[in-house]
């Protein structure tokens, strides 16, 4: 299994590394900083560099199919590297660092809607959450205004680890309704915003609230009978 420096150090840029496996266009690495998509977060993008100094783009990067393999999908005019070759990886690091602030302020989001998550994403400049929120009356105004006291609040972010089992006896850490931790794996990872958010998350995150800077509540819309969707960005 690949080394997922993105999980425990997520302002790590590149890495050096080794390629494990190729098939076709797809990378396997024995370590790497680029996440791959899931919970709502694209896939990292960025480019490999040889120890000759040339380069080729990595433009996405996902778990194959059915498994927890990471492969990086490199683009098809560049050059290939083999087997067991020794290359460095490099994030696109204003992408990856506008990710972290959108999914810590959608996480904050959780925290000022207390209401079950049906679905979301995240992009670069926005990003969205949908509440199972029945018949509250949700505040553009309020809702903007609560989101950035806490982020002016400077409240650190941290990450731990906990086991499914221990996670299964605290199902009230599990905002999202319709799609579940992984509770099979040794261990789940928690994302931890000192005394207002705590929940199993992979993605990659801010320090600390701060960081995120302004938000704003770009859209509020209904979609469905009880579902509403807010979407937020710089």
């Amino acid at each position: 299994m690949t080394i997922e420096r993105f999980a425990t150090a997520p302002y790590q840029t590149h890495c050096q590394t080794r390629v494990t496996a190729i098939d076709g266009q797809l990378l396997s690495l024995a370590e790497t900083v680029f996440y791959a998509m899931g919970g709502g977060q694209p896939g990292d993008t960025g480019y490999i560099e040889f120890a000759d100094g040339e380069r080729t783009a990595i433009i996405d990067t996902r778990r194959a199919a059915g498994t927890r393999e990471i492969q990086h999908h490199l683009a098809p005019e560049g050059r290939m590297p083999h087997t067991d070759e020794e290359i460095t990886v490099h994030l696109d690091w204003e992408r990856r660092y506008a990710h972290m602030r959108i999914h810590t302020a959608l996480h904050l989001l959780t925290a000022v809607l207390p209401y079950g998550v049906t679905g979301g994403s995240v992009a670069s400049q926005s990003g969205r959450l949908d509440f199972d929120a029945g018949d509250a009356v949700l505040d553009k105004d309020a809702i903007e205004a609560a989101l950035n006291q806490l982020i002016e609040q400077a409240i650190p972010v941290e990450t731990r680890w906990v086991s499914g089992d221990e996670l299964a006896a605290r199902p009230e850490l599990i905002k999202t309704m319709s799609v579940k931790p992984p509770m099979g794996l040794p261990q789940v990872r928690l994302v931890d915003i000192a005394g207002t958010d705590l929940q199993p998350c992979g993605g990659t995150h801010v320090a600390n609230t701060r960081e995120i800077g302004p938000i704003k509540v770009l859209k509020l819309e209904n979609k469905g009978a009880r579902n509403r969707r807010v979407t937020i960005g710089f």
